[in-house]
């Protein structure tokens, strides 16, 4: 099975081809060729997800899936949330937004902090949404050097490392995207097409 995955982040796909595995081919938006950059306009992660998803099956007939990963930190009511790639401005500096979010967070004692994902999938023209979460805190200085985004100073539920110290299998183990592929992935497993 081939699955066009809306986005031009290949830290997004490397990730979720390394979830998985060989059994569906996940073209990136390069590597099918497209080349457009989708608004994000919307105020939750679900209705940025579907927008995304949305205008590649409309441009291509293409089955496909989108997602949406936003930080919610509890002390700043749930932000950045869906504007956590842009937190800082539209230049989406990660070491910007991180700076920024360490600034805001500097005398808050609750530092707890989840991501969550939304994948909208669409086949046959229609919309199937998924969502996977990985709660954890906020540290008070970056640490790390892998991963991306937050990564640096994020730490999941039950572990002593942050995102960014991790390998990706050790990631996948709490990672929010994981949950939310997973339940993708389970629905294609038992998908029958009905034509």
């Amino acid at each position: 099975m081939k699955l066009i995955f809306a986005t031009n982040n290949s830290h997004k796909a490397d990730e979720i081809r390394s979830i998985i595995g060989r059994k569906i081919d996940i073209l990136t938006l390069k590597d099918a060729g497209i080349d457009v950059n989708i608004p994000e306009p919307h105020d939750t992660l679900e209705a940025n997800a579907t927008e995304k998803s949305r205008a590649i099956y409309k441009l291509t007939g293409t089955n496909c899936f989108s997602e949406d990963t936003g930080l919610e930190v509890k002390a700043l009511n749930s932000e950045p949330g869906v504007k956590s790639a842009r937190y800082a401005g539209e230049e989406r500096s990660f070491d910007k937004n991180i700076e920024k979010l360490l600034q805001k967070l500097k005398d808050k004692e609750d530092r707890s902090a989840q991501f969550r994902t939304v994948i909208s999938l669409i086949i046959d023209d229609k919309e199937y949404l998924f969502e996977g979460k990985a709660a954890g805190r906020i540290i008070r200085e970056k640490r790390g050097t892998g991963g991306f985004g937050y990564d640096p100073v994020f730490i999941p539920e039950g572990a002593v490392k942050t995102f960014a110290e991790m390998s990706l299998e050790e990631k996948n183990r709490y990672s929010h995207r994981r949950k939310a592929v997973e339940k993708l992935v389970a629905f294609l497993n038992n998908f029958k097409p009905n034509h």
